[in-house]
């Protein structure tokens, strides 16, 4: 097994753990979520581990569930990404800065703006996530009745892809010359107005800052059904993969890699990082007795209604005891409604069971165990073409990023597996991804 590869690791920072109890875990910080001091000293950490990315999901609306279940969330307070990051950037150097904003409840031009700033402010680190919004309550708090269909959240959000990429190249790396002696501060043969009209927007430009360190942010996106994959493929730079078992990370990974190259697209320039739960012990029994602890703190009011949100359909109705039954449709996350669905119908669990599962871990894929043990596992995703790397979700902290940073990554670092230092300035570099030409200015 040739260890030519090397693992990508993102860290999933927003909520600090995606486990609905781990602000209730024995030594953790119950307000980690809006805790500055704490943000900060976990992203110096992961610098500190070498991570390529500090990753925050965004919502737009408090969860969309009874209160009895929201009011055990630590969840429904969290900072404005666009306001964090800046801040963490100012405390560290390497890692990279990720965040989610929607192509559904924003503009084109505030999201150029705001990327941009972001990767001028911390020297190139910045990666946008692109996403539709998932959350039907979204559309409340913009001035709607009702969240737009899927498809047609899909078809703006390519269209949203392509203004904003656009307004990144409204001026050539050169443009701005500064000519003391002359007077002259740019040069307008270096500027494009990109004067965009079509079906969804319309957006004249140019953009007001200069063209961002790395050419454009990393673009990422988490989308898994058909139209997130195809989505993926033509425009992202990382996949955020919502894949749990080796076999459907395959899958996911030769499917989105293969409409890359159907499009002329090179597979390598996009990486697929599934999200991976993590939780570590002195041997595989202590870190299950560590989840079992962690499981043990979830309410069942939270765990039924993390279920309905993830289904888009109400279950408390449901024998819990029973079968999953047909689910209809949702207009939610498709992907994420598809992959519980075939794991109850897969692994027979019951209503209750995989209610209690999703109120944990959400669903994704764990690796419980020793170092040695999650570094196999990594291992085999990476050399049976699963993945690129993962994004990191840690089950508590401080003590499970510890953990992961202090000695998952010694191990992977002993193994040829994962870097020692970082390999540039920016994230691109450092993920192995190429500056995007000036569409407009080539040259």
């Amino acid at each position: 097994m040739t260890q030519s590869r090397q693992l990508r690791l993102g860290a999933f920072m927003r909520p600090v753990s995606i486990h609905t109890a781990a602000w209730r875990y024995p030594g953790g910080f119950a307000d980690a979520n809006f805790n500055f001091g704490h943000l900060k000293r976990f992203i110096q950490k992961l610098e500190q581990g070498r991570f390529d990315a500090f990753f925050m999901a965004d919502h737009l609306a408090v969860m969309n569930m009874p209160m009895d279940a929201l009011k055990r969330s630590a969840t429904v307070t969290s900072f404005d990404p666009m306001t964090l990051l800046p801040a963490l950037a100012a405390v560290t150097e390497h890692i990279g800065l990720i965040a989610t904003a929607s192509t559904t409840y924003n503009e084109p031009y505030h999201v150029a703006r705001k990327f941009a700033s972001l990767d001028h402010i911390s020297g190139g680190r910045a990666g946008w996530n692109l996403v539709t919004g998932a959350n039907p309550d979204e559309a409340y708090n913009f001035g709607r009745e009702n969240h737009p269909e899927h498809a047609d959240r899909y078809r703006r959000a390519r269209e949203f892809y392509d203004v904003v990429t656009g307004l990144w190249d409204s001026w050539a790396d050169d443009a701005f010359i500064r000519d003391v002696d002359s007077g002259v501060y740019f040069n307008p043969d270096r500027l494009h107005v990109l004067n965009h009209k079509g079906p969804e927007l319309s957006v004249r430009g140019p953009l007001n800052i200069a063209r961002p360190i790395q050419g454009w942010p990393v673009i990422v996106q988490a989308g898994a059904s058909e139209a997130g994959r195809q989505i993926a493929a033509e425009t992202a730079e990382a996949v955020f993969a919502g894949t749990n078992n080796l076999a459907d990370g395959q899958k996911l990974y030769a499917d989105i890699k293969g409409r890359m190259k159907a499009i002329g697209r090179n597979p390598d320039h996009l990486k697929i990082l599934p999200g991976a739960f993590v939780v570590i012990g002195d041997s595989v029994e202590e870190a299950k007795a560590k989840k079992k602890k962690l499981d043990s703190l979830v309410h069942p009011e939270s765990s039924l209604a993390n279920l309905s949100v993830r289904l888009g359909h109400d279950v408390s109705g449901f024998d819990l005891d029973g079968q999953l039954p047909e689910i209809p449709e949702s207009n939610a996350s498709k992907s994420g409604q598809q992959k519980l669905i075939e794991m109850a119908r897969r692994d027979k669990l019951t209503v209750r069971e995989l209610a209690q599962y999703v109120g944990g871990a959400f669903g994704t894929l764990e690796m419980i165990g020793t170092p040695e043990t999650i570094a196999d596992q990594m291992e085999e995703w990476l050399f049976t073409d699963a993945c690129d790397g993962f994004n990191i979700m840690f089950p508590f902290l401080p003590a499970g990023l510890d953990a992961f940073v202090d000695r998952v990554v010694p191990e992977l670092q002993r193994r040829g597996l994962f870097r020692r230092e970082y390999e540039g300035k920016t994230l691109r570099e450092n993920l192995g991804l190429p500056r995007p030409a000036n569409q407009f200015f080539p040259d």
